[in-house]
């Protein structure tokens, strides 16, 4: 398989994946919207300093458009891809395929903007994630003292984590570059005028990075038809965090190491 090159949001993108397949599917929507609304600083207030300015490259070409294959009889009409960015991407992870099966493709940016922005905050609205779930139910198992994440829960992560691995950081981050006007004004649509949405993708990736490390397994319990963490330090973290523990230690190792270099490539050239 060839290296496929894709932009930095799609390493999130990844992650969120990654982060979210042990909830149930979700509706799509049309419009994302912020799940809590910011306040807007005053318009006499002075903008706050960009702290990791994005140099923006030239954005790629659009590549060809793909080639219409005959439909079979009864089969059902492929999902067009409208969005040119997109477009760009299918291309790039070489098939339509498997972006149809990882992403919703409607407000791409937009999603993926609300929801970087809602990872450190208690809890996320999944109608607006950009990531499609992943098969299954979460698992539990019987231990000591109660009910425990079950080890096998890793395994259907894999498929997430072994497309991080692959992903081409460097790469990555220069094409973000190229397509950053998108989600800076996503991110000022989103209610953050004086907002730069660079600033923020750098301090949710510090906030991931900051999850603890704790022994496993991990006790649980069923609460309102959902399970939550009975140790009450670890409940109330904040919605990316207690995914992260979720995927399983390994899992989560290898999502911080690739969250570290994206960061690496988020604050080149900045001074920290």
């Amino acid at each position: 398989m060839k290296k496929a090159i894709v932009p930095a949001a799609v390493i999130l993108a990844v992650l969120l994946g990654v982060l979210f397949i042990f909830y149930k599917p979700h509706q799509e929507v049309s419009q994302p919207q912020p799940e809590e609304q910011p306040t807007a600083p005053p318009v006499t207030q002075a903008p706050p300093p960009v702290r990791f300015p994005i140099v923006e490259e030239q954005p790629p070409q659009e590549p060809p458009p793909a080639e219409v294959k005959e439909e079979q009889p009864g089969a059902p009409p492929e999902q067009e891809i409208a969005d040119p960015a997109m477009r760009r991407l299918a291309a790039m992870l070489a098939g339509q395929d498997q972006l149809l099966k990882l992403f919703y493709l409607d407000h791409f940016i937009e999603r993926f903007v609300v929801t970087v922005d809602n990872l450190p905050r208690r809890s996320l609205t999944l109608r607006q994630m950009p990531v499609k779930p992943a098969p299954g139910a979460f698992k539990v198992q019987a231990g000591q003292d109660g009910m425990v994440i079950a080890p096998v829960n890793e395994q259907r992560y894999s498929s997430y984590i072994d497309l991080l691995q692959f992903l081409d950081t460097q790469k990555l981050a220069a094409l973000y570059r190229g397509l950053y006007p998108k989600f800076q004004k996503a991110y000022i649509d989103l209610g953050y005028p004086h907002g730069y949405f660079n600033d923020r993708l750098v301090d949710v990736i510090d906030h991931l990075l900051a999850t603890p490390d704790v022994q496993e397994p991990i006790r649980v319990e069923l609460f309102n038809n959902r399970y939550r963490f009975v140790d009450p330090n670890l409940e109330t973290l904040s919605a990316g965090q207690k995914i992260l523990l979720r995927i399983g230690s390994q899992n989560m190792a290898k999502v911080k190491d690739k969250l570290r270099e994206l960061r690496k490539q988020l604050v080149k050239g900045s001074i920290q």
